[in-house]
């Protein structure tokens, strides 16, 4: 009997704040929402004590990244400013860092100045969902802080960008690989050593071009030979479909991460840290010789 085919995961290292993280499996990404209005809800902390609590249950069930956003992304999102964005992350990331000062953070911002903020306060890689095309400073930005940088595919803003899934002669997939490759080459034109790409699902996609986007991104890995996040937690690609809203979509999204994995995602974003932190340990001893 042929065995199972080779473990489509590939191994990947970070350089945070001087230290050099080696992850051999793939990682779980927690969200942290430091929001009134991200489209879970259950998602959003707004208080020190909670957002400590918070991350303390995601590092003990098994995140190995914790991701704190001050600005809601979802579809139709208004804009917060760049104050309120700034006090919000600021307070967060100094409350996780107070309680677990190893744990890798993420900070989820489009702006160069929150970014600058946060890092200064202690987080340790930027997650940007529009790659630089929010703001022209954030490139060098990120740059000049010389942390890892996740650059995400979106098009137009979280206002507008579900009226922009019109990618013309082009599938989504080549679209998003072309719109990737060209922000990776500006990156590493930069001097950004560490990246990280994300397809962006959910953002001016729609149902059917995600499931696309999913099915090829082997595809996409291969184009870019770069670690792939995936981040469908809970999202409408999921509850759509099903008829279900998001606080029902805990199963499906631990299927579709299964999924995902077995495509070659090197981390999973979610709100439900241990239910993928099991789907990861589950999916890899499928892969053991």
């Amino acid at each position: 009997m042929k065995a199972t085919t080779g473990n489509p995961f590939t191994p990947f290292s970070l350089n945070l704040r001087r230290r050099l993280i080696i992850f051999d499996r793939p990682a779980v990404m927690g969200i942290v929402n430091v929001t009134p209005d991200s489209f879970y809800s259950q998602s959003r902390v707004a208080d020190a004590g909670l957002i400590r609590q918070r991350a303390v249950q995601m590092a003990s069930d098994g995140a190995d990244i914790i991701d704190v956003g001050g600005c809601s992304t979802r579809p139709g999102a208004g804009e917060v400013s760049v104050d309120e964005e700034t006090s919000r992350v600021v307070e967060a990331v100094r409350a996780i860092r107070a309680i677990l000062p190893d744990i890798p953070l993420s900070v989820d911002t489009y702006r160069a100045s929150v970014a600058r903020e946060a890092v200064a306060a202690g987080a340790d890689i930027v997650n940007d969902i529009s790659g630089g095309d929010l703001d022209p400073d954030m490139i060098p930005a990120v740059a000049d802080m010389s942390v890892p940088y996740i650059l995400m595919h979106m098009r137009g803003t979280p206002a507008n960008m579900q009226q922009l899934t019109d990618y013309g002669h082009k599938s989504v997939t080549e679209a998003v690989i072309t719109s990737l490759a060209g922000k990776v080459s500006r990156c590493v034109d930069a001097g950004i050593t560490d990246i990280i790409v994300d397809p962006g699902f959910g953002f001016a996609k729609t149902v059917e071009q995600n499931y696309e986007l999913m099915r090829h991104l082997p595809l996409l890995k291969e184009a870019l030979q770069l670690p792939v996040l995936v981040g469908i937690s809970r999202k409408s690609m999921i509850t759509r479909p099903l008829g279900i809203s998001a606080d029902d979509a805990l199963a499906p999204t631990a299927a579709l991460n299964t999924i995902a994995l077995t495509l070659g995602a090197s981390i999973v974003r979610v709100h439900d840290v241990q239910a993928a932190a099991r789907t990861v340990a589950l999916t890899q001893l499928l892969y053991k010789s």
